[in-house]
């Protein structure tokens, strides 16, 4: 039996989700109290929750400055994205195996989404349907070790993420990938997803490298 999550997994869960996402910025100091009252909770969850985030590296704590979003270096930031390709174009290849004709238009519906979040100007329209894009994509894989170390590795980028829509020209783009991962899924090749998924990644990450510290 697996015993119920505790307040503290709660808090924690929903504090990696809010990093992963971009919810925080690179170099924003975090404060206990704030987040709290965000969530509802006591301090204690929070400070233990922050505490988790830190020793996996998506935080830093600084002496008298307390838990800060870290910036990353470009050379940072091409090690992540390298890691990226590797993992994710693997879990998009693996899904795409398994996805079954109602994954396919799930995904379908999903890059619909993106689409229309980019021409009303909506960026979080855009990144939430994007990150349920690829989160349904990689589950598709049933390979929890390679989610896994997936999700760890977005803790990383996901504080840029929001600033993707500040780069000159990245809404133009930005969805084509997509478009070329549903067309390869259509003819069942997962080679082409996994070219797809490289290539929407490398995409991104050009912009949002000039970005790093």
């Amino acid at each position: 039996m697996t015993a119920a999550p505790t307040q503290q997994d709660a808090t924690y869960a929903r504090l990696r989700q809010w990093v992963t996402v971009g919810r925080f910025l690179p170099g924003e100091r975090l404060k206990i109290h704030d987040i709290a009252q965000q969530l509802g909770v006591g301090i204690t969850p929070v400070r233990a929750a922050l505490q988790r985030l830190a020793a996996e590296g998506a935080l830093v704590n600084v002496p008298h400055a307390g838990m800060l979003v870290p910036r990353l270096s470009a050379a940072e930031f091409d090690d992540v994205l390298q890691m990226r390709l590797l993992l994710e174009g693997e879990a998009a290849q693996r899904g795409a195996h398994r996805l079954d004709d109602a994954g396919v238009a799930e995904l379908a519906a999903l890059e619909a989404q993106m689409a229309a979040g980019l021409a009303a100007g909506d960026a979080k329209a855009y990144l939430d349907a994007n990150e349920l894009f690829h989160v349904r994509l990689y589950q598709a894989a049933a390979s929890p070790t390679l989610m896994g170390l997936i999700e760890t590795v977005w803790l990383k980028v996901g504080p840029l993420s929001n600033r993707l829509f500040e780069a000159e020209g990245a809404g133009a783009v930005l969805n084509d990938a997509h478009g070329e991962v549903m067309s390869a899924l259509r003819r069942k090749d997962s080679a082409g997803v996994r070219r797809a998924i490289e290539k929407d990644l490398f995409v991104a990450g050009q912009f949002l490298r000039s970005f790093c510290a």
